[in-house]
C-alpha cells in the first residue's frame, strides 16, 4: 500500500519520537530550545548515507572557522526528521528534496521550508539478474518505492526509457494508476529504504541514491538506467521550521554547504556519480 503521510501515522509517530531520537542519534539531545536559540549549537537530523557524511565533513573541518557549533543526529527513516524539526528536536534537517517536503507539508499541514539545495543522488534502476533495459521483459517484477513523490519519480524513470506508459500531464505524482500500458511488467511497492534489500527477490528495482550506496550500488558501474542530471527538481536541500531562515546558525551553515570546499569534497568523495552537487536557490 502507498504510504501517505497522513496525520493518524504523524500522531502515532510524534508519540515514540523521543524514543526514536535516542535510538538513532550520533550527537547528545540539544539542551532545551537549541531548535531556535541561535546562541546554542544547531542540531541537523539527517540521513546516515551521504548527508550525515557531508555534515561531518562541514562540522570537522569548517564549522570552527565559521563560528558554528554543529550537531549531527542521524535518523534511518523518511518521516521522523520532519516530525522532529516540526517538533522543535531540532533545528535542521537534510535528508530530503523539495517534492517529498512539498508532500510532507501539503499531508500534514506542517510549515517546513527550504533553505538552500546541496547535491542531487541521481535515482537508478538495479538488478541482479538482468543485463539492461532490454532484457527486461513481460512476468518480470519491478520493485518501486512506496512513498508518493519517489514512486511519481521511479515511474517516470520507467517511462522515460520506454518501459511503461503514463497518462499524459501526471507528472512526478504519478502513481501505479496512472499507468496506462505496464508492457507486462508486475509492480512490488515497498519502503525506500528496503529496496537494496529486494533485489535477490525482484527482477529489478528502482532505488533512491542514499540508499544504493549505503548498499554499495554505483550508479555509473551497476544501473541499468539512470535519470537526468540537468533540470533534476530533485536536489536534496537543507529545511527548517517556518521563520528560521535567517538564523545565523543556519545562515552559516548553508554557506558552507554551497562552498567550494564542499564542492571538492563531493566530487572527490563520490567520483562515481552517486552524489552530484546541486548548489543555489530552492526554485519555488
Amino acid at each position: 500500500m502507498r504510504t501517505h503521510l497522513r496525520t493518524t501515522v504523524l500522531a502515532a509517530t510524534a508519540a515514540a519520537l523521543t524514543l526514536a531520537l535516542t535510538a538513532c542519534g550520533t550527537a547528545s539531545d540539544p539542551d532545551t530550545g537549541a531548535a531556535t536559540d541561535s546562541s546554542k549549537p544547531l542540531t541537523v537530523g539527517a540521513s546516515a548515507t551521504p548527508h550525515a557524511g557531508i555534515l561531518e565533513y562541514v562540522r570537522d573541518n569548517l564549522a570552527k572557522d565559521a563560528d558554528l557549533d554543529l550537531k549531527i543526529k542521524v535518523f534511518d527513516d523518511y518521516r521522523l526528521p520532519n516530525t522532529a524539526l516540526q517538533d522543535g528536536q531540532i533545528g535542521a534537517n537534510f535528508f530530503q528534496h523539495k517534492p517529498f517536503l512539498d508532500d510532507y507539508n501539503k499531508q500534514s499541514g506542517d510549515t517546513l521550508v527550504p533553505v538552500v539545495n546541496v547535491h542531487l543522488e541521481p535515482l537508478a534502476l538495479y538488478s541482479k539478474s538482468v543485463k539492461g533495459v532490454k532484457d527486461l521483459k513481460a512476468g518480470h517484477t519491478v520493485a518501486v518505492p512506496n512513498d508518493a513523490t519517489n514512486e511519481g519519480r521511479a515511474l517516470k524513470l520507467l517511462a522515460d526509457h520506454g518501459l511503461i506508459t503514463l497518462k499524459g500531464g501526471v507528472g512526478s505524482g504519478a502513481t501505479l494508476a496512472d499507468v496506462t500500458d505496464r508492457k507486462g511488467l508486475k509492480f512490488k511497492e515497498l519502503e525506500a529504504a528496503t529496496l537494496p534489500r529486494s533485489l535477490g527477490d525482484v527482477d529489478a528495482a528502482v532505488i533512491n541514491g542514499n540508499y544504493a550506496i549505503e548498499a554499495g550500488l554505483k550508479p555509473a558501474k551497476d544501473a541499468l538506467v539512470t535519470e537526468k542530471t540537468e533540470g533534476n527538481p530533485y536536489a536534496n536541500l537543507l529545511a527548517v521550521k517556518k521563520g528560521s531562515e535567517k538564523d545565523p546558525r543556519v545562515v552559516k551553515l548553508a554557506e558552507l554547504l554551497n562552498s567550494d570546499k564542499v564542492r571538492a569534497y563531493l566530487e572527490k568523495t563520490y567520483d562515481d556519480g552517486s552524489v552530484i552537487p546541486a548548489f543555489g536557490p530552492v526554485k519555488s
